[in-house]
């Protein structure tokens, strides 16, 4: 017990307070593209919009990464996901 108590003790500094409590960065969200352009329903058809929220090996860039809203993004995995059934968008690279 003593160890483990010697442990906490150790991450502590003389005034209390533990290390590493910085504040963390904090990215600015991305615009939704697709809404910037009054998109409202995405369309299985709409290739050219589809293979954008596509990566090279075929998997479904996350939200993060293009900046899609949830309602788009759901939309636009629905899509990709049909295509892949269709066999318009492979499944992988």
């Amino acid at each position: 017990m003593e160890n483990g108590e010697e442990k906490a003790k150790s991450y502590e500094r003389h005034d209390g307070k533990k290390k590493g409590n910085r504040k963390h960065f904090q990215a600015k969200k991305k615009p939704c593209k697709l809404c910037a352009e009054h998109i409202k329903n995405i369309d299985y058809k709409q290739i050219q919009i589809v293979k954008l929220y596509c990566s090279d090996t075929g998997r479904i860039l996350p939200r993060k990464v293009t900046g899609a809203c949830a309602k788009h993004q759901r939309q636009i995995a629905r899509a990709i996901k049909i295509n892949r059934n269709l066999s318009i968008l492979p499944y992988t690279a």
